[in-house]
């Protein structure tokens, strides 16, 4: 098990890293929301421990973008405000599970492994679609079964198109589902991560573009990016 750690006590946190590790479960120190949120974008976890007060973004703030994110993916609010009304706006953020300050390291660990087992039970089925093959529990994609390595961005999109089953998907719906609220509407990051994507998945194409109105799985022959006759070449103009 990996957990992200967000606490801005240094010492707290490296005890609580240390201690969890005593526990074979590893973890990952954010000292801010900022940090928080990069470490969110890069890497896989499969729980996360929020202070709620700490530098920049809150962990509130935090747990709604995870939550927003879609990912399923647990929270336990880890602070010193022990009031009821503190605990109801946390869970009301989406929190799984709560701990106050102090606590032993412990019941730290047993509640981890509670939500772990948890989430085991909800995990969400594997797609498969013109031989992709994608997990998004384990946030693993095959092509053909060969292991396809992508960054959380590239999987997070690919996650929208496999789940349209062949539908068209606007840009401004993927900007919307795989990317935060915070996103410039008028960014062109969507282009390069599917362009990306692209490349990563391989010939012949899987990702099709359907001029002016967005992207989807070619169900039919996996020619993809073919579609508008533009033949392996000019990758970023095609996406």
């Amino acid at each position: 098990m990996r957990v992200l750690i967000v606490e801005d006590e240094p010492f707290m946190a490296e005890a609580i890293r240390d201690g969890l590790r005593l526990e074979a479960i590893a973890g990952d120190i954010a000292g801010d929301g900022d940090t928080a949120l990069e470490l969110l974008s890069v890497n896989s976890y499969d729980i996360a421990v929020l202070d709620r007060d700490v530098p920049g973004p809150s962990g509130d703030e935090i747990a709604r973008r995870i939550v927003d994110s879609g990912s399923g993916m647990p929270i336990l609010m880890l602070t010193a405000a022990d009031r009821l009304d503190d605990k109801a706006t946390g869970f009301g953020l989406g929190a799984d599970d709560y701990l106050t300050k102090p606590f032993d390291i412990r019941e730290l660990a047993l509640r981890l492994r509670a939500l772990d087992r948890r989430r085991a039970h909800i995990r969400p089925p594997v797609r498969e679609i013109a031989g992709l093959r994608l997990d998004p529990f384990r946030r693993e994609v095959y092509r053909d079964g060969r292991y396809v390595a992508l960054t959380r961005k590239q999987f997070a999109v690919l996650d929208v198109l496999v789940a349209a089953e062949g539908g068209v998907i606007s840009a401004e719906e993927l900007l919307e589902r795989a990317w935060d609220a915070n996103a410039d509407p008028f960014t062109n990051a969507v282009r390069i991560t599917v362009s990306a994507l692209r490349k990563r998945l391989g010939e012949p194409w899987l990702i099709a573009t359907v001029p002016g109105v967005g992207y989807r799985i070619d169900t039919a022959s996996g020619t993809g990016g073919r579609e508008r006759g533009e033949g392996g070449r000019g990758e970023e103009a095609r996406a």
